[in-house]
């Protein structure tokens, strides 16, 4: 069997990742599947940091529309992507995973606050670390979280499961003939300006060379798939070409 391609990953889940068909809480079914994915990896001996979002129990755009002050709601929806975070490590831990939450914002009784070095520590002891609250500053999204984080802890893709099997020129949504892109440029990426990651978070990825990888969480075992080099949904690199991983 061949190896994975990557050693350590850092996986984007939206809140909308948790919430299943009905678009919002969190799906049972859809949890376990997470988990299941996850623990593949883990298994396989690759490193897998995950950056939460809570946009299945708290849209802080939405709600920052409807009145709420935007500093406000965007802690609002940090503290909603650390019920996520709980939820994921509960499923993980009873499929036999060791995983710790690291928030950006302080709360000692249900996670570590977010310290690199431990995070890493953690990740070559085999443990799962699950990194809750964004980056602990309203007006900076989870995308941007994900970024950093990745850059921090030295990983070597950042994976971003969505509701949409890849990335396309306009919204598929919106204009059913928008051309899918499998491969772009960082440059390409922002200038483009795709809805489906934030332009803060891919120019952070440029600068540190980091490819992302953009894949429809429908897609059956997607992320063992892409982990062992398959092309899935769209890639994003600094020269457009493949990710080249370090195995």
């Amino acid at each position: 069997m061949a190896a994975p391609r990557y050693r350590r990953v850092l996986l984007k889940l939206s809140g909308e990742a948790f919430a299943g068909p009905q678009g919002y809480g969190i799906d049972p079914g859809v949890l376990s599947d997470l988990a299941r994915e996850v623990k593949e990896m883990h298994d396989l001996g690759v490193e897998v940091a995950v950056v939460v979002g809570g946009g299945n129990i708290f849209r802080a755009r939405t709600q920052g529309a409807a009145g709420i002050e935007r500093t406000t709601a965007d802690y609002m929806g940090m503290l909603a992507s650390a019920l996520n975070a709980l939820a994921l490590q509960d499923a993980l831990e009873k499929s036999g995973v060791p995983t710790r939450i690291q928030s950006a914002i302080e709360m000692k009784e249900i996670a570590e606050p977010y310290i690199r070095r431990r995070a890493m520590r953690h990740l070559e002891k085999g443990r799962v670390v699950i990194f809750a609250a964004g980056t602990g500053n309203p007006f900076f999204t989870t995308d941007t979280a994900a970024a950093l984080r990745a850059n921090e802890i030295g990983a070597e893709v950042i994976i971003k499961a969505t509701n949409v099997d890849a990335i396309y020129e306009q919204d598929p949504k919106l204009h059913p003939d928008a051309r899918k892109l499998p491969r772009l440029t960082h440059r390409e990426a922002i200038r483009l300006g795709v809805g489906i990651i934030d332009t803060t978070a891919i120019a952070l990825a440029e600068e540190n060379g980091t490819p992302i990888v953009v894949y429809g969480r429908s897609q059956r075992d997607g992320l063992r798939r892409i982990v062992f080099g398959e092309q899935l949904g769209s890639v994003i690199t600094s020269d457009g070409g493949e990710p080249k991983g370090t195995r």
